[in-house]
This record gives C-alpha cells, structure tokens and sequence, in this order.
C-alpha cells in the first residue's frame, strides 16, 4: 500500500480521531465544570490535570458507540498516531510550569497545548479540519485566557470542539 492508502484507510478505520475528539468534549465540560467551582486556584488547577485522566476509556466508548477500534494495529499508521500523542505529554511540562509559575493562566496553556498539538493529524489524517483547529484554538485560547477567567476559555474549548467534532463528522462520512 502506497502511503496514501496507508492514510485513507487510517483515517477511514479511525473516523479521523473522532472518537478522541469527542471525549475531549466530554473532558473539557469536566473542566468547564472544575473552573466554575469556588476553590483555591491551585486545587482547582490540580483538579483540572485530573479531567484528562479518563480521556482513554471515554475515547474507547465512543469507539464502541462509533463502531470504531481505537486499538486497532491493523495499519502501520497507527505508530504515528501514537507518536503524535506522546508529544502532547512533553508539551504537558510547560503546563505544569505554568501551574506554579502563573497559575491563573493555566488552563488558558493547557487549552493552547491542546489546541496544537492537533497539527499532525492533519497530515495523518489528511484534514483540513484539524489543521483550521489546531491553529484556531491555541489564538483563540491565548486571546481568551488574556482578557477573561478560566471558565470563559472552558466554556470557549467546549463550543470549539462540538464544531470540530461535527465538521470532522462531516468529513469522516465523505469516506464512506
């Protein structure tokens, strides 16, 4: 297989990440909910690091529901997604900077870190969607997180990823 079958059919097997795309939603409604909370920031911040934890199995759910295995090896590809995720984790360091350096600002970084680290799956999954997003929500985030609290960039991430996860519906059903 040429390495664009290779992708196509990624990004066919996968739904383009879809799954993953909509436990973020679900991820950033967690947060969203953690922001608007009466607590200290640190505890708050600490809470917020703890929305991320279920991202797999929601993710696997929504496989599931989707009819999509998250898990599947069936397609070499699937090494450089896996890649592509563990640079976010690298890009979490800054983030836990920020927690103790600026922590009114934290959740605006975790947004941006979010945000970028989607670029790559524009290329593996050739979409134009993560590429607009990836560059969208970092602005977007840093514009926000600049000017307002944590919970306006909170509410901001929830209504950016149900339009990216409907217009990277739309693009997953042009596979079919």
């Amino acid at each position: 297989m040429s390495l664009n079958e290779l992708k196509n059919d990624l990004a066919k097997k996968q739904k383009k990440g879809l799954p993953f795309i909509c436990a973020s939603i679900v991820i950033w409604l967690l947060i969203l909910a953690v922001t608007a909370l009466k607590l200290p920031v640190l505890r708050q911040n600490m809470l917020v690091f703890c929305c991320a934890c279920p991202l797999m199995p929601l993710a696997w759910v929504m496989g599931k529901l989707m009819r999509v295995d998250i898990f599947d090896k069936s397609n070499e590809l699937w090494k450089a997604g896996f890649l592509f995720t563990l640079n976010q984790f690298l890009y979490l360091l800054i983030v836990m900077w920020v927690l103790s350096a600026v922590p009114d600002k934290m959740v605006m970084v975790y947004a941006m870190v979010f945000g970028a680290h989607l670029l790559p799956y524009s290329w593996l999954y050739k979409s134009v969607s993560y590429r607009v997003f990836a560059i969208v929500i970092p602005v977007l985030a840093l514009a926000l997180g600049c000017l307002y609290s944590a919970v306006v960039v909170a509410l901001a991430m929830v209504a950016v990823e149900l339009l990216f996860a409907a217009l990277l519906r739309a693009e997953a059903k042009k596979l079919q």
